[in-house]
């Protein structure tokens, strides 16, 4: 029962946010702005009404690899983003220069996000290595030092899951805002690009819900 509900039904709901968020990107996708823009020209004008005339836009390859690079300070929008007029990607684009903004006004999460994530990459990877390794010399003085580290290091990955939730979420705000204050798109097709955004939220609700799962199960089943 512990591993069902702790581990399960977590990555059950990450397959359900997946699709989700798929399939909502997919249905809006195939519906298009009034205004003609596409995602990079709304993020364009976006950025450009917030006088962030010097981020640049790039294209990049993938479906939904889109995102904000603080260390280059540029905004990177996959193809069907960057060269679509639809409300899906007016939607993306916006949130991802809703990150720009973040980054520009100094949003203590998101620096903190920033700042933590080469040590969360390296524990997301380390962590299961770890454990591996104290399962294996569990009957050497070496498993307790060696399961300890890796729950740091799964707590240190929950963390970072845990700090991306404000981090996405104040990005989506921003983005319905500035879509709505600057007129990009109108009231009824802001439904379209919230409802995009709201699925991609889930994704990352879903992995702090893993994250944390996880933790819990085996820090739970080694007091049993």
């Amino acid at each position: 029962m512990l591993w069902l509900a702790l581990v399960l039904v977590p990555m059950l709901f990450a397959l359900w946010a997946q699709y989700r968020t798929q399939s909502t990107f997919k249905k809006y996708s195939q519906v298009g702005s009034r205004s003609g823009l596409t995602g990079a020209q709304a993020a364009r004008r976006l950025l450009d009404l917030d006088r962030l005339n010097d981020v640049p836009i790039e294209r990049i390859g993938g479906t939904l690899t889109d995102h904000y690079d603080p260390r280059a300070r540029a905004l990177r929008l996959s193809e069907p983003v960057h060269d679509s007029a639809s409300l899906a990607a007016v939607g993306v684009a916006a949130h991802e220069m809703g990150h720009a903004l973040q980054h520009a006004e100094g949003y203590q999460p998101l620096m903190f996000r920033q700042a933590f994530y080469p040590t969360a990459a390296l524990a997301s990877k380390a962590w299961i290595w770890l454990l591996i390794a104290a399962m294996v010399l569990r009957f050497s003085p070496a498993a307790g030092p060696l399961f300890v580290a890796a729950m740091i290091c799964l707590g240190a990955y929950a963390l970072f899951a845990l700090v991306t939730l404000p981090v996405e979420f104040d990005a989506s705000r921003r983005a319905m805002l500035l879509l709505e204050s600057s007129h990009t798109l109108t009231d009824d097709e802001l439904v379209g690009s919230r409802a995009v955004l709201n699925a991609a939220a889930m994704t990352y609700v879903a992995s702090a819900a893993q994250a944390l799962g996880l933790l819990a199960y085996y820090a739970l089943g080694s007091r049993r």
